[in-house]
């Protein structure tokens, strides 16, 4: 999944002051105790003070007596511009342009408001309308500003090459191109350029940033990142940067223009983006709420789709609802359409990420790449044609081998020629490629892993290693398939071992089947003192945790003694296997819940079907401990809360 990064870059020009300064407005507003004869003078007040809202107030009631009024009308409109409510503020201007035709400066804030709209083409015919030579460079500016919005990137870049060459804006708009053309190197540059001659400017050095960041140079943007957002907390202390992550009870700051000024927004959205690429998953999720409190309804797009997509583990529900709403808006953040479609892949929600493909096949050949549509289409088709969605995953899957062949030779060739910077290249090249291959290897080993067919989901897995050896989703899915084998348990630690070993330090970090299947394999295998080792030190960093985070669930010892319970409880061995079930879900008010149960009481129904056959028999001490253990169950209010994780594997896709 991708996480957006940020909004528009070009354009950067906003509704100046607006026409009809100087006009008197009617001061028939006593109700709203705007004293007498200081109307005019207290609405310009308000509008110094970037009080919109209120004057929006006001005006409103004035338009009520006057519907007509220039000055009125004006006003509201740089209001609603301000307070981007561009449908409201194009309204007006439309208004404006009816009744004053003359008036230049009316065409133009309402073809900028309908470009905010993204109605491009109208926006279009509004602005040239305007034929007053005074207005050229800003005509030409919203011209391209159009073109480069509907991806017209050639009309966009001549119409940006007819503007002055000492404006700072027009090098400004260049590297935008430039960056929407993939030369990341190039635009990079002449943002640089426009910082060295106007000096620091929030959105040129995030600009900055993002092209780091779509270069993977992440050391070097998160310096500008940390640049921006400490001007930002510095000059401006009452945007509350940082509060929510603190606890602190914070009202919303709103979309206010020193927000947008400060491009604090955009740059948490960008340092979360990063995180999220380096797999540094909580440090993402608190630059989401590190950044200005805002309310849920005046969310922008790309904050709304960063918040589902990090959330998406703890409430997927929520995450879809937000998805599927920003795919009914005009604009979305490119990467919702994609992310919506894998999500439901991930959680087996086939039927509906069919229909959302169907429902957008526009979408599908605008924002999805050859290699993302091909791989969707086969992981639905898998789900009523299995043989034909594994055909299609081998033609991917053999496209990226040849092109990780291709790449290997090309890496030899450019060490032999003491060319770092090509081999450079070809390396990120194909570590990119590795990463599109993996989750098509994944796939076509799901086809055979869901029909239990272990040894040919081996033999894939197998036929990847020269490319696949060193990472990590496939070495966990190759422990997997010869876990589940049960008569390759050693081969499975060795496996197991590299991923625990990594972590060590950390092991409630890790998936808790992980650590399950690796005691297991070590108790089958005769090293019953690894696994109580593992097991120890578990407990060890639970106990720390609940006093750091008291509040905080942590279920690995829990699910780790429940796989171990049900082994032995399969083997026959259910004195051993219950008392590990009964000691897996204390304590109750943090260890029982709905998933947790569920195992438990599948080795319980176990136990009580082979009493009542008479095939086994119990010792009453232990029949006294089960019937205990039932009574707290009981007493104990009913489970609600969910784990989230599960007590049998199943192959991770990346």
């Amino acid at each position: 999944h991708n996480c957006s990064y940020g909004s528009q870059l070009i354009n950067k020009s906003l509704i100046e002051k607006p026409a009809g300064t100087g006009l008197q407005l009617a001061g028939s507003m006593a109700a709203l105790h705007v004293p007498e004869g200081q109307y005019t003078q207290t609405i310009y007040g308000m509008i110094k003070d970037q009080k919109y809202g209120d004057v929006v107030q006001i005006l409103n009631v004035e338009l009520q007596t006057r519907p007509k009024s220039r000055a009125a009308l004006s006003l509201l409109g740089f209001c609603y511009y301000h307070l981007q409510d561009y449908q409201a503020a194009a309204d007006c201007y439309e208004q404006l342009v009816q009744t004053n035709p003359e008036v230049d400066s009316y065409k133009l804030y309402y073809a900028q408001s309908l470009y905010k709209l993204c109605a491009y083409p109208e926006a279009m015919k509004a602005v040239c309308q305007i034929e007053n030579p005074s207005y050229q460079p800003k005509v030409t500016k919203l011209q391209a500003a159009i073109r480069y919005a509907e991806d017209d990137l050639p009309n966009a870049k001549s119409l940006m090459e007819q503007c002055p060459a000492d404006d700072p804006d027009s090098e400004f708009n260049l590297g935008c191109v430039l960056f929407k053309e993939k030369r990341y190197e190039e635009a990079c540059a002449k943002f640089n350029t426009v910082l060295q001659v106007v000096g620091y400017k929030a959105d040129i050095c995030y600009c900055v940033a993002l092209c780091h960041y779509m270069m993977r140079q992440y050391v070097v943007a998160l310096k500008y990142i940390s640049e921006i957002i400490e001007r930002g907390i510095k000059d401006h202390p009452e945007l509350s940067v940082g509060m929510q992550t603190e606890g602190v009870d914070v009202t919303s700051v709103g979309n206010t223009k020193i927000l947008q000024e400060t491009s604090l927004v955009e740059t948490f959205n960008l340092k979360a983006a990063i995180e999220y690429q380096l797999k540094n998953f909580e440090a993402a999720q608190e630059a989401l709420t590190d950044m200005p409190p805002r309310a849920q309804e005046e969310l922008d797009p790309v904050t709304l789709q960063n918040q589902a997509l990090m959330n998406m583990e703890d409430n997927p529900t929520q995450g879809f609802e937000k998805l599927q709403f920003l795919l009914q808006q005009v604009p979305c953040p490119p990467v919702t359409f994609p992310n919506l479609l894998l999500l439901y892949c991930k959680y087996e929600y086939y039927d509906l990420a069919a229909d959302v493909l169907a429902e957008n096949a526009h979408l599908s050949y605008k924002l999805l790449t050859p290699y993302l549509y091909d791989f969707i289409d086969a992981k639905i088709t898998a789900q009523s044609s299995p043989e034909e969605a594994f055909s299609k995953l081998e033609e991917l899957a053999s496209h990226h081998i040849d092109k990780l062949r291709k790449l290997t030779k090309q890496v030899q060739e450019q060490r032999q020629n003491h060319d770092d910077e090509a081999v450079k290249k070809c390396v990120e090249e194909y570590d990119n490629t590795l990463e599109h291959f993996i989750p098509v290897l994944m796939a076509q080993a799901k086809v055979y892993w869901d029909r239990e067919n272990y040894a040919q989901v081996e033999k894939i897995f197998r036929r990847s290693v020269e490319f696949c050896s060193d990472h990590d989703t496939w070495k966990l899915n190759v422990a997997h398939v010869l876990f589940m084998q049960e008569t390759k348990f050693k081969e499975a630690i060795g496996f197991y071992e590299t991923i625990v070993k990594k972590n060590y330090d950390n092991l409630v970090g890790i998936s808790a089947i992980i650590l399950a299947n690796l005691c297991v394999s070590y108790i089958m295998t005769g090293h019953t003192e690894d696994a109580e080792e593992i097991m120890k030190k578990i407990e060890k960093e639970e106990e720390e945790l609940s006093y750091e985070e008291p509040d905080r669930k942590v279920y690995h010892l829990c699910i780790v003694n429940l796989v171990i319970g049900t082994l032995y409880c399969s083997k026959g061995n259910y004195e051993f296997g219950i008392s590990r079930i009964m000691k897996s879900l204390e304590p109750y008010s943090k260890k029982l819940g709905t998933d947790t149960w569920f195992y438990a009481k599948r080795c319980l129904l176990s136990l009580v079907e082979n009493l009542a056959k008479h095939m086994i028999m119990l010792k009453d001490n232990v029949i006294q401990e089960l019937i205990q253990f039932l009574e707290h169950c009981e007493s104990w209010p009913r489970a609600t809360m969910q784990t989230g994780q599960h007590c049998t594997p199943s192959l991770t896709l990346p």
